[in-house]
Formats: structure tokens, sequence, C-alpha cells
């Protein structure tokens, strides 16, 4: 018989969350920490609030990674939501765009890679998770930069699956369509003054199912595939995304 009490536990894990001070990364880190987790984000700004353990880090340093990896030790899960995101066409993003979204939503995740899995290699297991986006696989308008990191972060996600599977390590990632975080309330001041409450409803009409998605949905998708009980998955990305990619006409 099936045992239901201690499903998606954390217990006994050491998790390291980056980004994790708002947004999704912030649930991702409530989440496992009501599951037992320990858990350590990784932030230009730690929240003060002693939702986990914080370190100050720039994630496209990768001095500042190690230096924050080889001060947690052992690390059980690895989420990588830390990112960026930028309006823009191919022809009007300037280089310097182009470079911080790469050195954030690329670079970054390389970097945490870089310092986690030799652990992860030398004790046969561990989970990485990456958040990418439904900007990986569809054509949107404006968002040449973003889309082009979130690419990269599909195909990373899916080396690393193939790369480590031996040894006991297993990568999927998420790719949320829109999500209603303060980010998205911050982007919409800037780009759209005095009309955020008209375009706020116009993004939020393009899932099919007719709103954002909230961030604690992505956090339980995220608990799951870092749990025990996903162990047979790897080299999986999964949309979460309100129908954007398949119901759309």
């Amino acid at each position: 018989m099936i045992n239901l009490g201690n499903m998606l536990s954390l217990a006994g894990k050491q998790a390291v969350v980056t980004g994790g001070s708002s947004g999704i990364g912030y649930a991702i880190v409530q989440c496992f920490i009501a599951q037992g987790a320990q858990v350590h984000v990784l932030d230009l700004q730690p929240a003060a609030d002693g939702q986990g353990e914080g370190y100050a880090c720039d994630v496209s340093d990768q001095g500042q990674v190690a230096t924050a990896i080889g001060a947690i030790g052992r690390v059980d899960i690895l989420v990588n939501s830390a990112g960026v995101s930028h309006i823009g066409k191919a022809d009007n993003t300037s280089e310097a765009d182009f470079d911080r979204l790469f050195r954030i939503n690329v670079k970054g995740v390389y970097n945490c890679l870089h310092s986690v899995l030799p652990g992860m290699r030398s004790r046969r297991s561990g989970v990485i998770l990456n958040i990418c986006s439904v900007a990986a696989t569809a054509g949107l308008n404006d968002r040449f930069a973003y889309s082009m990191s979130k690419g990269a972060v599909l195909s990373m996600t899916l080396s690393v699956a193939k790369d480590y599977i031996q040894e006991g390590i297993r990568c999927n990632c998420l790719s949320p369509a829109r999500v209603h975080t303060p980010f998205v309330d911050g982007l919409l001041a800037r780009t759209y003054p005095g009309r955020e409450a008209e375009m706020f409803e116009k993004l939020s009409q393009t899932q099919p199912i007719g709103r954002m998605g909230r961030p604690e949905e992505i956090a339980h998708a995220a608990l799951y595939l870092c749990s025990e009980e996903a162990g047979f998955i790897t080299g999986c990305d999964y949309p979460i995304d309100g129908g954007f990619l398949r119901l759309n006409t």
C-alpha cells in the first residue's frame, strides 16, 4: 500500500535557490522550507525576513558563486531562478542589453552548474531545476534577447540531464508563461505609464485560461520535480502556461 503521509518531503535536503528574494524564486523558497528543506538563497539583495539563509551574490560572477557554494557545502538541490527580462527586437536591442541578458540568464546558470555539479558527482546524487520560459520555444513579439537566453537555458537543461544521468543527477526545467509578480508590475509601470491596468488585462488574456499564473503555482511544480517522487523524471521541460503553447490559435 502506498503511504501518502510523507509525500513531497524535502526533510534533510539542502537546497540552493538563486533569485530567491522575490517572485517565483521567493515562492519556491517558501514552499521548500515548508516541506522541510534547509534553503540557501543566492541573490543580489537577499531578503532579510528569516526565510532561508541569504548570500549576497551576483550569479554572473563565477568567483562570487564559487565562494557562496563553498560556504554552503553540500547541495542536494539547485534551483536556477535568477533572471532578468528585456523588451526589444534584434535591430533595437543594444549590445549592452544583449550582454546583460546573456551574462545573467545564461552565464549565471552556467556558473551555478559549474560550482554545484562536482559535489553532486562525488555523492552521485543531486537534483537541478532551471526556470526557463515559454519564450524558449515560442515566437514572442519584442523578446529577442530574452528568448535567446531562455533557449540557452533549455539547451543547458538537456545537456546536463544527458551528461550526468549515470551519476545520479537529474535535471529538468519549468517554462512558465506570464506570472503575476512584482517584476511584472514594475515592468508595466516603466513601459506603459498610465496604461498599467489596460496592459495587465491584455497580457493576462494571452493565456487561454484567462489570467496570469501565480508564483505559488510554479513553486508547487518545482517542489514535485525536486522531490523523491519525481525520481524517474529527467531531461524534461514542463510548460506551466495556462494553455499558452498548445491552445492558442
